[in-house]
């Protein structure tokens, strides 16, 4: 299904348009009958000649709602846009033309309506005025389509027209991260909490759980329902209305938005570009009261003009915005900013980046991923992607680098590596990006949990001590006159093993494990501490660490008083 929206000046016959378009009066309320006015948003669907299913935004003109119209073409990337014949082209019409440009609408139409009120010679002025009207725009040469709605007159045209805009816009989108930005909700009866909006960036599945932000309030989907039908799962580009188990429709408002856990970035401040519209008498600054209005929601905010005090008229610049609440936002998320003392459209943009890091007097945002690898020298491949929406490769493990973060990382580590010698360094005094590091020098080498230089020679290897406990085998000599570092250099290092006050030689536990695959091979049933005792020789209080041992490292397991064959003892 194509999403798509109709704007223009207020009276100029959105409304009835869409309702002899679609058979859906989109004006929902008692107000907006009585007084022929769309106040809020409206929906219809309809199923073009094509057999493509279109769903129809309605937005209302006035500019006293204009957020409600902000509010409705978040998610929509075509538009009809319609301008009466009766009165031309009017404020509004320009006004919500420049605000289909800012949000970064490119495909679109437009409906010269109330032709039936007109004589020829009125309907082709009011053609040329509208084509001069959109001379540069996106709307540049699109189709002008004289309609009369409530007389039928020109019906059959637009809907040829709609599905040649719908083939030339193409479908939304399929990212595989879901965002549903709600235009409104409610509590249906017998059914609780119901969300709708347009649906952007992935598709989203029932009993699937979803967590609706600002606010980490985690629901589950019980259904979902488009174009009056309910279905298992819908992907973008549609308007979707979901049924949430889980929240209470009272928790929520237009503005928040539906996703999935943990795949966005939640941010309360973003950087972005900043194109201020020419029809401004004054230039823009950090100095007044601005409305951003992202998505579906309306945000007051702070603004920083990058790289200079203030933007003039018709120029373009980059602006650092500060939201009251953390929202989840991509780099090419379109916003509209207003300023709400002078009530006026101020410009609009697009986000650059959604985490800066840099100090908004050094920021010089774009949407490159080198940027952002640049500015924070090591990123893992999962929070880059939270942080532009792109999927890499690595540069080494996990991580994402430069080539000269990677390079000064490394001769850090040399140098460390260096200064400590043969004794090494334990590995856990390095960070997750240096032991990254370490994988790629051929000069270091990891050895018993120790980083060391690859021609360093073991200092412990030739220690008097290890001589005699490797003579001594099952009745090692004490280790009471031995230095505790010494002592606790080699039991890291593997040298040697420690089991209840006990150090035994390493090979002595090899040997050990032999002598009890032995035992088992002639007592399969298991074998008894004394039997392992008169095995090898060893007194009663050099077995029992012994036979411990062998437990803990899983040779044997112990069954009440004798030993089994454990999942690591030796093959006979």
């Amino acid at each position: 299904m194509t999403v798509i929206a109709t704007a223009g000046h207020v009276d100029h016959g959105k409304s009835s348009l869409v309702l002899a378009l679609t058979g859906t009066d989109p004006d929902r309320f008692d107000e907006e009958k009585r007084r022929g006015l769309t106040i809020d948003l409206g929906f219809a669907h309809t199923t073009l000649p094509s057999g493509t299913e279109l769903s129809f935004i309605d937005v209302p003109g006035h500019v006293k709602f204009l957020r409600n119209m902000l509010a409705g073409v978040g998610g929509v990337h075509a538009c009809v846009f319609v301008v009466a014949a009766t009165e031309g082209w009017k404020p509004q019409s320009e006004e919500h033309l420049r605000i289909l440009e800012l949000l970064g609408i490119r495909h679109g139409i437009i409906a010269l309506t109330k032709t039936d009120l007109v004589d020829d010679d009125i309907l082709e002025i009011a053609q040329m005025d509208v084509s001069d009207r959109v001379d540069g725009t996106f709307l540049d040469g699109a189709p002008v389509i004289p309609v009369a709605a409530t007389a039928g007159v020109g019906l059959d045209e637009m809907r040829a027209a709609i599905d040649d805009l719908v083939e030339r816009s193409g479908g939304a989108l399929d990212r595989g991260r879901p965002r549903l930005w709600i235009d409104r909700v409610f509590a249906a009866k017998g059914s609780g909490t119901v969300a709708t909006g347009t649906l952007v960036g992935g598709a989203l599945h029932a009993d699937e759980n979803v967590r609706i932000e600002p606010g980490q309030r985690t629901a589950r989907i019980r259904s979902i329902q488009t174009a009056g039908r309910t279905v298992d799962q819908i992907g973008p580009g549609n308007r979707v209305a979901v049924n949430l188990s889980g929240v209470d429709h009272a928790e929520l408002a237009r503005g928040h938005a539906v996703v999935e856990p943990d795949r966005w970035h939640l941010t309360d401040r973003f950087d972005a570009s900043l194109d201020v519209l020419a029809s401004l008498d004054h230039e823009v600054s950090r100095r007044g009261a601005y409305v951003a209005y992202l998505g579906a929601g309306e945000h007051a905010v702070k603004m920083r003009v990058l790289g200079s005090e203030a933007l003039l008229p018709g120029t373009s610049g980059a602006i650092r915005l500060f939201l009251p609440e953390a929202l989840p936002l991509l780099p090419g998320d379109r916003f509209i900013l207003r300023e709400s003392g002078r009530d006026e459209t101020v410009g609009g943009g697009e986000i650059l980046d959604v985490d800066p890091v840099l100090r908004a007097s050094r920021a010089a945002p774009d949407r490159t991923i080198e940027r952002v690898v640049r500015e924070r020298e090591w990123v893992t491949v999962d929070q880059l992607e939270l942080l532009t929406g792109e999927r890499v490769e690595p540069t080494l493990g996990d991580w994402v680098t430069t080539p000269e973060a990677l390079a000064a990382t490394v001769e850090s580590v040399m140098a460390r590596v260096a200064d400590a010698g043969p004794a090494g360094i334990d590995i856990a005094a390095f960070d997750e990006r240096e032991r990254a590091a370490i994988d790629t020098v051929d000069d270091i080498v990891v050895d018993a949990g120790l980083v060391l230089p690859a021609d360093a020679v073991d200092p412990y290897e030739d220690h008097p001590f290890l001589a005699e406990l490797r003579a001594g085998r099952f009745a090692p000599p004490s280790a009471a006159d031995i230095d505790r570092n010494d002592l606790r250099e080699m039991t890291r290092r593997g040298h040697v093993v420690q089991n209840d006050g006990i150090v035994f030689h390493a090979a002595t536990i090899d040997e050990a494990a032999e002598v009890a695959a032995d035992l088992l091979a002639e007592h399969a049933d298991g074998f008894t501490v004394a039997q392992f005792r008169d095995a090898t020789g060893a007194s009663r209080k050099f077995a029992l660490p012994l036979v411990a041992e062998l437990d803990k490292r899983g040779v044997t397991r112990r069954r009440d008083d004798v030993r089994i064959a454990g999942p690591r003892l030796p093959s006979r």
